[in-house]
């Protein structure tokens, strides 16, 4: 199967980001694509963390779950829609969830991130806790055979998610993310490769990558992995940009088989 990690720099204006998107998820269904992922926030990056609320959606129904239905539809595609908020709390917080929707359009899994990032180097200061709510769920789905394992951005710190969702074992994890500049270039690539290596499985994560209207700037290298913690494409450069790769099954099974790691797990 052929996957695409989609990476943006969205702005403050959902209509200006759904058209972004729709352009690359096209660029990508053009290629030959059957899954495309959208990253974090992919609708909307706002001035405050307060700004999402005002766009949040009801769980089951809104404007941006509706675009993302009918593109992955129009495409024939299975389409990771990125995040955008879900109200929650009685509309004062919202999850970040990650919607999945399958080519027919139906919605396949909805992912709602558990772990919240917060950061302060003196210079820089995120907390998502204060408008976000936590979700409390791993959530893995089956696309054509295959299990896909569903994550955002700061969970790829926390390796015993992966674990839960490699129960069974999923071929694919997805990250999609939108990490600053400053961790991403410590740590992005580091910990995508890791978790990559100890599940033997793909990873695609698709990312926000450049200096946004908010003055938020974001790491991109927007990457595929294979489940030996090759590399198979990158963006090292900011902007909008398709990243494509071929997802192997046979290569996952020639790495479990030569190195049986997922069978030697005792705890």
């Amino acid at each position: 199967m052929k996957i695409a990690a989609l990476q943006m720099v969205s702005a403050p204006d959902v209509a200006r980001n759904l058209d972004a998107a729709g352009r690359l998820v096209a660029r990508a269904a053009r290629a030959g694509a059957r899954l495309a992922a959208l990253p974090e926030h992919f609708c909307f990056l706002g001035h405050r963390d307060e700004d999402k609320l005002s766009i949040a959606e009801a769980p089951d129904d809104g404007p941006i779950q509706r675009w993302l239905a009918q593109t992955a539809r129009s495409h024939g595609l299975w389409l990771i829609g990125g995040t955008l908020p879900l109200r929650a709390d009685g509309g004062e917080r919202a999850w970040n969830a990650c919607c999945v929707y399958s080519p027919d359009g139906r919605l396949a899994a909805r992912y709602r991130k558990i772990h919240l990032f917060r950061f302060d180097n003196g210079r820089e200061r995120f907390d998502e806790a204060r408008v976000l709510a936590p979700g409390d769920a791993p959530v893995a789905f089956d696309a054509e055979g295959l299990r896909v394992g569903v994550s955002v951005c700061y969970d790829l710190r926390f390796p015993e998610l992966y674990r839960a969702l490699m129960r069974p074992p999923c071929d694919l994890i997805a990250v999609p993310s939108a990490f600053t500049f400053t961790t991403g270039q410590a740590h992005w690539e580091l910990l995508l490769r890791a978790r990559a290596v100890e599940n033997q499985c793909y990873v695609i994560a698709p990312a926000q990558g450049g200096t946004h209207e908010n003055g938020r700037r974001t790491w991109g290298h927007s990457l595929i992995v294979d489940p030996w913690g090759t590399v198979l494409g990158c963006r090292e450069e900011p902007g909008e940009a398709v990243v494509l790769a071929e997802l192997d099954t046979a290569r996952i099974a020639q790495v479990r088989q030569q190195l049986p790691a997922l069978e030697h797990r005792v705890i």
